[in-house]
């Protein structure tokens, strides 16, 4: 079936095809929640390069990484060619991507139409011709490795939100919708992905330093035991952090969620304070309270 969306004829496929086999979620029910959320997550798609995870026969099946946009984009879904590095220079030309650009509710329906349950983008976005302006923003991923969990993540989460503030950065926890919590704060103004990267781990080592029990800021799988991995490669201009608002393609259709900085200092005091959020209660909880990157702009 084909439906108007903003002007815009979209190809609608398979709705009650089941990608969520343990909880029986359709695709039907997967376009619904992107719509629901759509004037949110557009905040975070809009101006970046979308990296897609498709589930094409549903999560506990075989999923890819698509980068480039497929064979059969329509022609008005925008797209920006990059460099794989994520930054670009006059003679800089090989080893580029065409990767789709979400600014509307349209190419964000036509993602998840074909599959693509989880949406990563870039810290840095590209102007109206296509060329990267920089990193707008720093995303700490806080990793938990086993038996840590999300409370060590929210103890974790309240050091480096003071420790951003230091940096006369304001903080915004979000739920990943796995294991762990993602960390955004705006910058001033935009920044090569470099220097980004460089705050970021600046904060992850002193974190290290000052908390040797609790933090690591290593990427070694094996020395994250019991820790908190602060993540802040995430910053790389090369890299991808799973945006606000997207789906998992775990077994249960949880998607990652903004959270108040209460819930994160329940979650730090009491193991069962703060919880991972499927996309019933992320819908709720937007249409209840709003978008809080929204409230910290107009803030």
């Amino acid at each position: 079936m084909r439906v108007e969306i903003d002007g815009r004829m979209v190809k609608l496929s398979n709705l009650d095809k089941v990608l969520y086999p343990q909880t029986g979620t359709t695709k039907g029910e997967v376009l619904d929640y992107y719509a629901r959320v759509a004037p949110a997550i557009l905040r975070q798609l809009r101006d970046r390069a979308v990296t897609r995870v498709r589930w094409p026969h549903g999560t506990g099946q075989a999923n890819f990484f698509e980068k480039n946009a497929p064979a059969g984009t329509p022609s008005w879904v925008r797209t920006v060619t990059v460099p794989t590095s994520g930054s670009r220079t006059a003679d800089q030309r090989e080893g580029t991507l065409t990767f789709p650009v979400a600014d509307d509710l349209a190419t964000l329906t036509w993602m998840a139409n074909l599959a693509a349950l989880e949406l990563h983008v870039h810290q840095w976005r590209v102007d109206d011709s296509g060329e990267p302006v920089g990193a707008d923003r720093i995303v700490i991923d806080l990793d938990p490795g086993a038996p840590a969990g999300l409370q060590e993540c929210s103890q974790v989460a309240l050091l480096v939100r003071d420790t951003l503030a230091g940096h006369g950065l304001t903080a915004i926890p979000v739920l990943s919708g796995s294991k762990g919590l993602h960390l955004y704060a705006t910058l001033p103004a935009p920044a090569e992905p470099e220097v980004a990267t460089g705050i970021a781990k600046a904060i992850a080592d002193g974190l290290e330093v000052s908390h040797p029990r609790l933090v690591t800021a290593t990427m070694t799988k094996a020395r994250r035991a019991g820790k908190v991995f602060v993540d802040w490669s995430q910053n790389s201009g090369s890299k991808t952090t799973l945006a606000p608002w997207s789906l998992r393609g775990g077994d249960r259709p949880t998607a990652a969620a903004p959270v108040s900085w209460a819930e994160v200092e329940a979650g730090a005091e009491d193991p069962l304070g703060l919880e991972q959020m499927d996309f019933r209660e992320v819908v709720r909880r937007l249409e209840t309270f709003g978008d809080p990157f929204d409230q910290a702009n107009d803030g």
